[in-house]
């Protein structure tokens, strides 16, 4: 990762990342997380922010806590929405009582609110105080930034969002509501499973040729595996299961949702030159990401979180 593009930040044992161009603007907080820090146990060691199954919910409390004090968190109402790997985001602002209300782009009256946040995989405002989240563990987030605005959001980018355009159409709603030029909006790119990790079957290499000119430049081969003792005597592991019921995955290609993002950017009018990636791989490392992949599942998340600050809101 090149150093003039994102820096690491410690405080304590707790660490995440920054985008150099992003911390130049003072009224903006920024972070991707990492798993370093915190108090979770194996299998989600280090800064879990997820609640999930597979830790204790006080515990996840407690790194919550931590990290969202390391950002100010005293200044700022986190929100977040239910990530269901749609393409549906939400403009979050507060009501006259200071209530967070989430509202569907262009729609003035508020989605009415139960227990849990709506379900979406997007969210933007242009109000201070407010600190933009979404949960990943391999998928990749997606800050976007309007600096003559000042307009945050986050994106929250699986392979099905990604195929349903969820990052091209966070920023036609930006565009839409707030009126911001998408050649100004800066687009990070955090850490996510990249295409030397991520195998995908033949099923999501034919839905994005369906959907996407020029798919080829989402994938990459597998390369070649040695002959096997299974490919050699077929007949000795043949599988117990009916035909087309076969329990193992049979991967076509990689998917490089790096490229599928900048496609998106680019199409929504995004300079290249303002999309910024970090190199980091959440399945190659491990020792530093959560990743639902690598670790079978059982893991816990990262948190990628935007916001404006409020003392400097008008500055």
């Amino acid at each position: 990762m090149s150093a003039q593009t994102f820096k690491t930040i410690s405080q304590g044992d707790i660490r995440w990342l920054e985008s150099v161009q992003l911390s130049k603007f003072p009224w903006l907080v920024h972070a991707f997380s990492t798993r370093k820090g915190g108090v979770s146990k194996p299998p989600c060691a280090g800064l879990n922010l997820g609640f999930t199954e597979s830790d204790q919910r006080e515990r996840v409390e407690q790194n919550r806590r931590l990290f969202f004090h390391q950002l100010g968190g005293k200044h700022f109402t986190p929100a977040t929405v239910r990530q269901i790997h749609s393409a549906h985001s939400f403009v979050i602002a507060r009501d006259v009582a200071g209530e967070l209300t989430y509202h569907m782009p262009g729609i003035e009256v508020p989605v009415p609110l139960s227990a849990n946040p709506p379900a979406g995989d997007g969210v933007m405002t242009a109000e201070p105080g407010i600190l933009l989240t979404i949960r990943i563990a391999d998928c990749l987030p997606v800050l976007l930034v309007d600096p003559q605005k000042r307009l945050v959001a986050a994106v929250h980018a699986g392979w099905r969002g990604s195929l349903d355009r969820v990052i091209e159409k966070a920023v036609g709603d930006m565009r839409r509501v707030f009126g911001s030029d998408p050649q100004n909006l800066i687009a990070a790119l955090g850490p996510s499973i990249r295409s030397c990790c991520y195998e995908v079957g033949e099923e999501v290499v034919e839905a994005f040729h369906g959907k996407f000119a020029g798919a080829e430049r989402f994938f990459q081969n597998i390369p070649e595996r040695p002959i096997s003792l299974t490919d050699r005597h077929t007949i000795l592991f043949l599988s117990a299961h009916p035909p087309g019921h076969a329990p193992e995955h049979v991967p076509a290609a990689r998917l490089d949702l790096i490229a599928v993002a900048q496609n998106q950017l680019a199409s929504a009018g995004v300079k290249p030159a303002n999309v910024l990636v970090t190199d980091y791989c959440t399945a190659c490392r491990t020792d530093l990401f959560f990743s639902h992949r690598h670790e079978g599942g059982v893991t816990g998340r990262q948190v990628a979180a935007v916001g404006i600050r409020k003392a400097v809101a008008s500055a």
